[in-house]
């Protein structure tokens, strides 16, 4: 296998060792090293951008108030951020992450919060690591999140105020906020992330996007995919690939960086391969 210095992105920061989307999860990935920060974003009943991947309370990683158990879904869209602080979301450890170290009391952050801890870190890498930010929102949901342009100006507006929009790619499933994003801030990274295969091509929805990078679901991207993204210059970085043997398959048909809930071991990958080389 060819050695190539792919990106390295820590999933929700890095799930696989910290309960995810919390600011012990960026820390902790930061401290590994990785390359880029991958968070995602809803938005309260109080239009504050919180970085939590589901549209409600995961049972499997968040206590009601109290440390109880939380029994029905509650939408993050319908509680203020003085509610949705209640929730502990760090005692707990994800059932599908048996190696995850419990962070008791950790809440929810905003956005504002993770973006002043990257300001006032005292890791010199938080005034470079690059950040992957996603909007959690579906067309067919629109209750549980503002109207696209309305959540795309939240996130650019909050990125300028702290001086990350240069480093910063905003990547979703629902390409609204995308397309929005881009009105409103031409320079903007876009990345288009796709589930399931589409029926046109790659090439055809970065190109109808004008993204710079398409993240697909990993188990199903091919070489062919790649090499005609990269024939319109568009960057590949798939999602979520946790094991060896994906993160050498994805090498080899040569994609531009993957995205990981354990970017240690991933990185750990990265430079046994680069020293092979040598």
């Amino acid at each position: 296998m060819k050695a190539r210095n792919f990106e390295v992105q820590g999933h929700r920061g890095a799930r696989a060792a910290r309960p995810e989307n919390t600011l012990s999860a960026f820390k902790y990935a930061l401290g590994l090293g990785v390359d880029t920060l991958e968070l995602d974003l809803n938005v309260t009943k109080d239009n504050v951008l919180v970085v939590m991947h589901d549209p409600m309370l995961n049972p499997d990683i968040c206590l009601a108030p109290g440390g109880k158990k939380i029994t029905q879904p509650i939408v993050v869209r319908t509680l203020t951020l003085k509610e949705l602080k209640k929730f502990d979301c760090g005692s707990l450890v994800h059932p599908r992450f048996p190696t995850q170290v419990r962070q008791p009391g950790e809440k929810i952050p905003t956005f504002e919060e993770f973006l002043s801890w990257l300001k006032n870190e005292k890791n010199p890498r938080a005034k470079t690591v690059l950040l992957n930010v996603e909007t959690k929102i579906e067309p067919a949901h629109p209750e549980q999140a503002p109207e696209p342009k309305a959540f795309a100006k939240l996130v650019i507006d909050m990125a300028k105020k702290y001086g990350v929009l240069e480093r910063m790619t905003l990547q979703s499933f629902d390409f609204r906020t995308l397309v929005a994003a881009r009105e409103m801030e031409p320079k903007i990274v876009i990345s288009a992330l796709l589930e399931e295969r589409p029926t046109t091509t790659l090439a055809e929805i970065a190109s109808d996007l004008k993204a710079e990078i398409v993240s697909p679901d990993q188990t199903w991207l091919s070489r062919h995919d790649v090499d005609s993204l990269h024939a319109i210059g568009v960057k590949v970085i798939p999602w979520t690939a946790n094991k060896a043997e994906d993160w050498a398959r994805l090498v080899s048909i040569g994609v531009d960086g993957i995205i990981s809930d354990d970017p240690k071991s991933l990185l750990e990958f990265r430079e046994s391969l680069l020293k092979l080389s040598q």
